[in-house]
């Protein structure tokens, strides 16, 4: 018998040292984040693939810390994980309609990416922004959702 490989619990793990010393918009650990993220996938779409929930817990790793997607390949992650990894990482520069292509033609992005939005648009967390960021934060992911092609 093979030994089977937890990739979510490895994801989790490369997200936890990854994003350590990070904290949010409000202050919080941002791990809380993905952590959120990827439940959110498991909520949304009960039958994602474990694939889904690991690009859950890496979707920032690429674009908010120094690892980088030659990293996850080298630790093992598959194809399919690293390339929706790098559908979800943000390019400096790049169109945000650009970017939401490459999302939507990624099926575990876009995902991850539903889940992402529902995390970032969960009122209690946004009622802790100020007004200000609150009410930009609200129009930039109404235009995500739009541009996701999300109901």
């Amino acid at each position: 018998m093979g030994q089977t490989v937890d990739v979510i619990a490895i994801a989790a793990d490369v997200a936890g040292t990854a994003h350590a010393g990070q904290v949010d918009k409000v202050g919080a650990n941002y791990i809380e984040h993905p952590a959120r993220v990827a439940e959110h996938v498991r909520q949304l779409f009960p039958d994602a693939p474990d694939a889904a929930i690991a690009v859950a817990w890496l979707h920032d790793v690429v674009e908010d810390t120094e690892v980088t997607f030659r990293d996850l390949i080298v630790w093992g992650f598959s194809l399919d994980i690293v390339t929706a990894v790098d559908a979800m990482t943000k390019r400096n520069g790049e169109p945000v309609e650009e970017y939401f292509s490459r999302v939507r033609a990624n099926r575990l992005a876009r995902m991850v990416k539903a889940a992402d939005l529902k995390d970032n648009t969960d009122p209690v967390r946004v009622a802790k922004l100020d007004p200000a960021t609150a009410d930009r934060l609200r129009a930039k992911y109404a235009k995500a959702a739009e541009l996701l092609a999300l109901d």
